[in-house]
């Protein structure tokens, strides 16, 4: 499997996000509401699949299986096509620190992508969780809850620090899809830090508008109380994404960058 340099890697990043933002605002918005809903379906099937597993007599494998099966969510953004604002922020950031782009567009594009997220995941939660009732049966309602919980009830310090881990992890599986040159790399460079993340615990924000609203239309919890989740794992997602991610490589690499 052919790849790209860490130094090519920047300027690849660095033009993906100057065309992100450039996309005409239906396009963004379709891409948007296409990446929240293949998000979801990635969490979908872990909890379909993770509810039947013994957990007590497994210890930790029923959580790493789940985890191997979330990447379709990304393999599908990717490969399919979609804008998810986990990645956009990574790169974005690279191409504002290019100076390819301005902040107000860097603003627009993190809001439109945001938002088209959020009816995307929901969309999924609400038509398939709720209506079809795959989030709604036992046993899938009890996992729905219980990882919703375990999301909603980190305070928010540990639920930002916690999604500062997600994001980094998120954006070197983008990184690592813009290095492959064919479709087997990019699956394959996307899918280990995406179960990475899953497996341990970190906290995404697209994900949650999946598995958090799919508990609140269950009857549990309220949307005031996603609300404080959400602003706590997007401010860790953008400082994981942009700094850890976009932020570090332009730097190591900007030298590079400019002789381009």
């Amino acid at each position: 499997m052919a790849f790209y340099p860490p130094e090519k890697i920047v300027i690849i990043a660095r033009d993906s996000g100057v065309n992100k933002v450039n996309l005409p605002f239906f396009s963004t918005l379709i891409l948007g509401f296409l990446a929240g809903a293949y998000i979801s379906f990635g969490f979908l099937l872990y909890v379909r699949i993770t509810a039947h597993l013994p957990l007590q007599s497994w210890g930790s494998i029923p959580e790493f299986i789940g985890a191997a099966l979330f990447p379709l969510g990304l393999i599908l953004v990717l490969l399919a096509g979609g804008e998810l604002v986990t990645g956009n922020i990574m790169a974005v950031t690279t191409a504002r620190l290019a100076g390819k782009i301005t902040t107000w567009q860097i603003a627009k594009n993190w809001t439109i992508i945001t938002v088209s997220n959020f009816i995307g995941a929901v969309f999924v939660a609400y038509l398939f969780g709720h209506q079809l009732g795959l989030t709604e049966i036992e046993p899938y309602l009890s996992q729905t809850i219980a990882v919703a919980e375990s999301k909603i009830n980190e305070p928010f310090l540990m639920a930002l620090i916690s999604g500062i881990g997600a994001n980094w992890l998120v954006c070197l599986a983008v990184w690592l899809a813009y290095a492959a040159k064919d479709t087997a790399g990019k699956i394959f460079g996307i899918w280990f830090p995406i179960m990475a993340f899953v497996a341990i615990g970190f906290q995404h924000v697209v994900a949650n508008m999946f598995i958090i609203p799919a508990a609140i239309f269950a009857g549990s919890f309220s949307w005031f109380m996603y609300l404080e989740n959400f602003f706590a794992v997007f401010l860790g997602n953008t400082i994981g994404g942009a700094v850890f991610v976009g932020s570090f490589y332009w730097l190591a690499y900007s030298g590079n960058e400019k002789r381009e």
